[in-house]
Parts: structure tokens; C-alpha cells; sequence
């Protein structure tokens, strides 16, 4: 690849494509890649780094991974039909959200408890955010102080995702706290009161925060402060019990309902100044409907990576019918089961604006630090800026409804299992 292509000098966005001859050099000096990124690869060896805890919590899906598996088999159906002889010299990946220009409709999606991955927990990933110019979403069940992360990501764009407690006061000032922090829009989680049933998890009792691991975040908040000292506990000398008390009110197993939509949009209004407000989770028609009615600015279509409900729609065959029904009138997201760049362009194709992903780079997190999520990012920036140039795209705007063929949804009726 030519690393003098006049391309560099005129698009928004780093030639992402060029990281694929930088690997291809480095056995000319000594070097060799950090390791392989193929899905199927890239979590075996995550498995070998973490402990067993790490790997069953970032693993585990609900039930029997029958959601997991429906999330894979959708992108299946949808076949990326690449143009010939198109000018892609001038590609670029940029685009917008929620007035952020960002390198590409790409984005690190929340996930909780970085620490049980790797020591400096979300640090490393806030930090990678910020260098490679795209979104960074904090989880409430973040491993490190909201601060902290803001400091690691500098002036990248970040969005808070809140998992929200039956404790106003609290969720006030978690809210105060990430606004002050210079996040720019919060995501409600509606899919999480509670963690789906995992197999795994429970039959080792895999609980982190239960262990006193992974509640900084909490620990760190001065109202939470106060009901620990309410509580008469010490987190220094009781973490198992603090750990806890943070958690039962964040998985709190008490649903919210619509009717504290308006109460809690007005409150991230007020706070933010009139920042976005998305929700996240949304499977339904009816829900995207009134997610809309309700004065929400956007959703992530997900079904949390088919760890929460098995045997549920896959996320991607929700997206279709989402878009067609409020495609125009809301900003949508996507999120579950995404493995590569073309993937990501799948989701677009369909209507998403931008796609989030998520054990990617944890498995990254888990092999190597930020090293690791830096080589695991940036190989999926490559692919896709790859994939533009030789399927014929010339920006994300051109991946529309016309590059995909889509075939009925022919699943197998019988069980089926996938590792990815």
C-alpha cells in the first residue's frame, strides 16, 4: 500500500488503512504484531490472560446463548454488494454525533467492571478513545471514579450510560458529576435492572462488586457517600459490603417505567444544559415509537449483547424494523454481536447513524492494556476504511439501503450454538 497516497493530505480522518502495512513491516525491523484479531482468536486468547472470573463475567450470555447466537446469524443474511471503479481515493470515515466529528460511525459501548480485565480498569480504553478521535461511553458500573475517566480521555467525545437508582438524590448526582466531567450526553440503560440469568456466573458465584472489587465509581460519590455512612459501614474496612450496597442500587431488580421518562430527561436537561438524552435497549416498534413521543434524542437498538433475555429477537432484525418506523425521526444507534468492519457496515446499510461495540476491545483490555485496545481499535478502523476502498464506498453516507442483498430470515429452527 503506498504510503504517499495523496488521500492523507485531504481527508477529515487518518488513513486507518495504512495501519495494514505498518504490521506488514514490522518483521523487516524485529517486530512482529501484538496478536491476531480474528474474533475466534482474539477470544481465545483473552480466555488464556483472564482469570476465571474475568472470562466467565465477559463471556457469559443469558440462558443459553440462544440471543447470542441470533444476533451472528442476522448479519449472515445481509450480503454487502461492493461497487467497481469508483474513485475511493478521496474516502474518508468521518462522521457526526450529537455534534461530534468523529473519525468514524465507530464507538466504544459501555461495559462495566474494566478492573477485573485489566488493573487500570477503564483508563486504558478512555485514553485509546480520545487518541483515536471516537466516542467513549462511561458504564454507572464503571471500575473507576468518573473523573478519572474524563481525565484519561482529555478532550475526547463521551457520553455517560446510566443505569439508573430508585434514589433521585443519587442519580442527581451521578448525573451532575458526568456533566461537570464534560460528558455530553447520557444513555439510559432500560434492558439492566437487574443482570440476566448466566450459567456460569452464578454456578461460581462471579460477582465482583459482592468480592469488593469494581465499585469505585460508586464509593466515589458524595451522596453515596452518605448512605454508607448512614449505613454505619466503612467501604476501607467492609469493601465486600459497601461493593454490595453500590450495586443493589444500581441492579437494583425494581424496573423503572415510562412514567419516570419526563422526570428524568427534564432533570439531564436542566443539568447538561440541553444535552442529548438516549435510550438504549430498545427492541420493540411500540418502545422506539414512544421513545420518541417522550422526547428522546436518540436510541441504541440493542439487546445487550444477548445477555439479558434468551432466546430474544436478534438486535440487528429489530434495527430493520425500527428504522422503518421512526428512522426520521430520532437519531438510531446500533449495538449487539458486532465482530468486524463489515458488520459495522451491515448496520449502517440498514439505517443505524452509528454502531458501538463493545467485546472487541475488551478482549484487547484483557490481553494487553491499552496496547491491546489500541491494536484491536485500530485494526477495526483499518478494516473498515479497507473495506470502503475496495467495496466502493467514497463516505459512510454511501452505505445505504442499495449495497445490501438481504435474504428472508431463514434460521434454523433447531438449537444452535456459536463461539462468536
Amino acid at each position: 500500500m503506498d504510503p504517499n497516497n495523496p488521500n492523507r493530505e485531504k481527508r477529515s480522518t487518518p488513513q486507518y488503512a495504512l495501519y495494514q502495512r505498518e504490521n506488514f513491516w514490522k518483521p523487516n525491523t524485529g517486530e512482529v504484531p501484538p496478536f491476531n484479531t480474528e474474533p475466534g482468536k482474539l477470544e481465545e486468547l483473552a480466555k488464556e490472560k483472564l482469570t476465571q472470573g474475568g472470562w466467565y463475567y465477559a463471556s457469559s450470555n443469558a440462558g443459553q446463548s440462544y440471543t447470542h447466537v441470533a444476533n451472528r446469524q442476522a448479519f449472515y443474511r445481509h450480503k454487502i454488494i461492493p461497487r467497481q471503479l469508483v474513485d475511493t481515493n478521496l474516502r474518508d470515515s468521518a462522521t457526526t454525533i450529537f455534534g461530534h466529528k468523529v473519525s468514524a460511525p465507530i464507538g466504544f459501548a459501555p461495559i462495566g467492571i474494566n478492573k477485573i480485565y485489566h488493573p487500570l480498569g477503564e483508563l486504558p480504553v478512555a485514553t485509546v478513545a480520545k487518541e483515536l478521535n471516537i466516542p467513549y461511553c462511561l458504564s454507572t458500573a464503571g471500575s473507576t471514579p468518573i473523573e478519572a475517566v474524563a481525565a484519561a480521555n482529555g478532550d475526547g467525545p463521551r457520553f455517560y450510560q446510566l443505569y439508573m437508582p430508585h434514589d433521585d438524590e443519587l442519580t442527581i448526582s451521578l448525573l451532575t458529576r458526568a456533566h461537570k466531567s464534560g460528558f455530553t450526553a447520557c444513555i439510559l440503560t432500560t434492558d439492566t435492572w437487574q443482570l440476566g440469568w448466566r450459567h456460569d456466573d452464578i454456578a461460581h458465584g462471579n460477582y465482583a462488586f459482592y468480592r469488593g472489587i469494581g465499585a469505585d465509581l460508586g464509593l466515589s460519590d458524595p451522596v453515596f457517600k452518605k448512605r454508607l455512612e448512614a449505613a454505619g459501614i466503612d467501604p476501607v474496612k467492609q469493601p465486600q459490603v459497601a461493593g454490595a450496597m453500590w450495586i443493589d442500587n444500581v441492579w437494583h431488580g425494581r424496573a423503572h417505567s415510562w412514567e419516570k421518562m419526563p422526570w428524568l430527561i427534564k432533570t439531564w436537561k436542566e443539568i447538561s444544559g440541553g444535552k442529548p438524552f438516549c435510550l438504549k435497549g430498545i427492541q420493540h416498534l411500540d418502545d422506539a415509537r414512544k421513545a420518541v413521543e417522550v422526547g428522546c434524542d436518540g436510541i441504541v437498538v440493542s439487546n445487550h449483547a444477548g445477555r439479558q433475555v434468551d432466546g430474544a429477537i436478534a438486535s440487528l432484525d429489530a434495527l430493520e424494523s425500527i428504522v422503518a418506523a421512526v428512522g426520521d425521526k430520532t437519531y438510531i444507534m446500533y449495538d449487539s454481536g458486532v465482530r468486524g468492519a463489515s458488520d459495522v457496515a451491515k448496520a449502517l446499510a440498514i439505517g443505524a447513524r452509528f454502531v458501538w461495540v463493545g467485546r472487541l476491545w475488551v478482549w484487547g483490555l484483557s490481553i494487553m492494556g491499552e496496547v491491546g485496545v489500541r491494536h484491536v481499535m485500530k485494526s477495526l478502523l483499518a478494516d473498515f476504511d479497507i473495506l470502503m476502498n475496495v467495496a466502493g464506498f467514497q463516505n459512510v453516507e454511501q452505505i445505504d439501503r442499495s449495497v445490501l442483498e438481504t435474504y428472508p430470515k431463514g434460521y434454523a429452527m433447531i438449537a444452535e450454538r456459536s463461539k462468536l
